[in-house]
């Protein structure tokens, strides 16, 4: 397999943590062996209440977190948070093993910072990708602990393990057509998940400075291009991009009362190697190859569909820019002593490009010519256009993309082309 570019000079790592097995079967066929009736069906029927309680919840999601806690998991959780550079962080990453959240995290760790993850590895989309990122990342030192950020217990313990001065909160159940088919997995990640973090981070000691994502997808039906922060973003085109847009305003209300140092990142279409299969030019180049048709979308008055897609290296700079000039928090034991920090700001490419002008790209990458199905753009929450306006960013941190959408998704071919072990071996 390929590795990206963050992943040079990494130093070995420790093995994977391994939960105790459970020895509940041992001890159930202790209590078979001589039992009374009364006891024995009693038992089974506490057993089924207990299966019931762990199975429901408001949402319907069960949280997913593997065993934890003890002195040996206590004292990885500090070396991976620990802090190698005289001027750095140590940072919280919530949804580490995701596309974003693995460049960050390696960003981070590759400048001295301390860095840990926390992902609940859901199957929204291919785990073997997940785990491959989660590998990647433990080699260098990073550990990626597999729990879900609705468990206050567990996140209230990581901060009692870690002083973290930074959280950055990239955990999100992503993807705007998916909403349709499953929407309280939005509000049970998007919402409900967000609040559970802020909860725990406005009583922590010391408060850390929070920069988590938002998404383009806030503007909604904003026809103005292109996007600035001062546009209204009350209109939302899907539940996604709803509960993006909440977690926006539950952000300023936890800065507000609690003097929470809080930065939004609204992020324009990212691509790159390691990305996200579910998007449209990831599963562009997957059908290509397999001979495949591919749906391409134009507006109903025969409009073209584009994006302004912004290559990963530009969006980790970004974010590091945002943590690097987020103020401390100013609240204390849940209580504000002073007003806070809030920002908001565009990470996007500045250059939109059609749908049709991305599939050319891809057809001259992967020397295949593209069977293209041309369809109408459904009303399933898709926007006909993006386009960031990023001086908000640039002013702030000097936020400057530099990657076009041909170079970057000649990376993206390359990657791709080593990670599925597609690569054409060469003739001697």
């Amino acid at each position: 397999m390929k590795s990206s570019h963050h992943d040079h000079n990494i130093p070995s790592t420790p093995g994977k943590f391994k939960p105790e097995k459970s020895n509940l079967y041992h001890r159930f066929r202790l209590h078979y062996s001589h039992p009374t009736k009364p006891t024995f069906w009693g038992f089974v029927f506490l057993c089924l209440i207990f299966i019931i309680f762990l199975n429901s919840s408001p949402s319907d999601q069960p949280l997913k977190t593997q065993s934890w806690g003890g002195s040996e998991w206590e004292k990885r959780v500090k070396s991976s948070s620990k802090i190698r550079s005289k001027s750095g962080f140590s940072v919280l990453v919530t949804g580490a093993a995701g596309f974003v959240g693995t460049h960050v995290s390696a960003a981070l760790h590759h400048r001295g910072d301390g860095v840990l993850g926390l992902d609940n590895f859901n199957d929204y989309y291919d785990i073997t990708l997940k785990r491959a990122r989660q590998d990647l990342l433990q080699k260098s030192g990073i550990y990626i602990l597999e729990g879900d950020i609705n468990d206050a217990v567990l996140v209230k313990k990581l901060f009692e393990v870690v002083h973290f001065t930074h959280v950055m909160h990239l955990a999100a159940q992503a993807g705007v057509r998916y909403a349709m088919k499953n929407p309280k997995s939005y509000v049970h990640s998007n919402i409900d998940g967000f609040v559970n973090l802020l909860e725990i981070c406005k009583s922590a000691e010391p408060q850390p400075a929070i920069v988590w994502a938002s998404s383009s997808s806030v503007y909604g039906l904003n026809t103005k291009v292109p996007f600035s922060e001062t546009d209204r973003t009350d209109q939302p085109a899907s539940l996604y991009a709803a509960t993006k847009k909440s977690g926006e305003e539950i952000a300023h209300a936890y800065n507000h009362i609690y003097g929470l140092s809080l930065t939004g990142l609204r992020f324009f279409t990212v691509y790159g190697p390691w990305g996200r299969p579910d998007m449209a030019y990831f599963l562009f180049t997957k059908n290509i190859l397999k001979g495949k048709a591919i749906r391409v979308y134009e507006s109903g008055d025969h409009g073209t569909v584009s994006r302004d897609f912004t290559y990963i290296d530009d969006i980790v700079k970004g974010c590091l820019g945002a943590l690097d000039t987020a103020e401390k928090s100013t609240g204390s034991s849940g209580k504000k002593k002073g007003d806070a920090q809030f920002r908001v700001f565009n990470l996007g490419n500045t250059s939109p490009v059609s749908v049709s002008d991305l599939v050319s790209i891809l057809e001259k990458l992967l020397k295949v010519k593209a069977k293209r199905r041309v369809m109408k753009l459904p009303r399933n929450g898709d926007v006909q256009f993006t386009h960031a306006n990023i001086s908000l960013a640039q002013r702030a941190f000097g936020y400057k993309p530099t990657t076009d959408l041909q170079t970057g998704l000649k990376k993206f071919v390359r990657w791709y082309e080593g990670y599925y072990g597609l690569r054409k071996k060469s003739h001697h």
